[in-house]
């Protein structure tokens, strides 16, 4: 690709904000698909606590309060995580986007040298 010198920067402040965008995507999926399997866990033990909830014997009674304590603290970790991922994501991005302005030229490099990497593994992954 040949790119104009005064170009460069423009070109790329752009692939920051196209990588920036990947990694949001991808780690919106990785929390949606970690969330969706904890939530139907929780789902699954909460039935199950739901079914037993009119057992009476003393042991039942205490193991289902230990199961509905685990649970509440399950969706608080949930919820936890899902911020956290979010607050990560975020810092990356921004971090990534600071470093490109304020040093076009190593990020360039960097970038150039990951093509160069990516296109080698390719080169023997198909030989």
């Amino acid at each position: 690709m040949n790119i104009p010198h005064d170009g460069v920067s423009d070109h790329l402040q752009n692939s920051a904000d196209r990588l920036g965008n990947d990694f949001k995507s991808g780690a919106q999926h990785l929390q949606s698909v970690g969330a969706g399997e904890v939530k139907n866990l929780i789902a699954d033990v909460e039935d199950l606590v739901a079914r037993i909830a009119n057992l009476k014997d003393a042991d039942v009674v205490r193991v289902r309060n230990k199961v509905e304590n685990a649970l509440a603290s399950a969706k608080q970790s949930v919820a936890n995580g899902a911020d956290s991922v979010r607050r990560s994501a975020r810092q990356a991005v921004t971090t990534t986007d600071d470093y490109v302005r304020e040093n076009p030229w190593q990020a360039l490099g960097v970038a150039a040298l990951v093509g160069i990497t990516i296109g080698f593994l390719a080169s023997r992954r198909s030989s």
